[in-house]
């Protein structure tokens, strides 16, 4: 059984940052090319919810979209929860 996905507003924030200045930077294919990666990897997450690595805090998970890119997500009983797009180029202590 697929579960759920929700977004977290850092989450929809960062996400939408990124395919921002994809689209500024690289223009349409580049950005359109990220969001389908994105899309396939959340429809494979909500069927394979433990799919990503486990981190050292909790119950976090952990996935590199592309190598730029980490997604960080919870699992629990109602669905995943999105909780951060992660710029692979940032501070770390910021991925949380």
């Amino acid at each position: 059984m697929a579960l759920r996905i929700f977004w977290s507003k850092r989450a929809e924030t960062n996400f939408e940052k990124i395919t921002a200045y994809l689209q500024e930077s690289f223009g349409d294919e580049v950005t359109e090319k990220f969001v389908k990666k994105v899309y396939s990897f959340l429809y494979v997450l909500s069927q394979n919810p433990e799919i990503g690595k486990l981190q050292q805090v909790g119950n976090l998970r952990g996935f590199v979209i592309v190598k730029q890119v980490t997604i960080f997500y919870e699992v629990h009983d109602k669905g995943i929860v999105l909780l951060n797009f992660f710029t692979n180029l940032q501070n770390p202590l910021k991925k949380f």
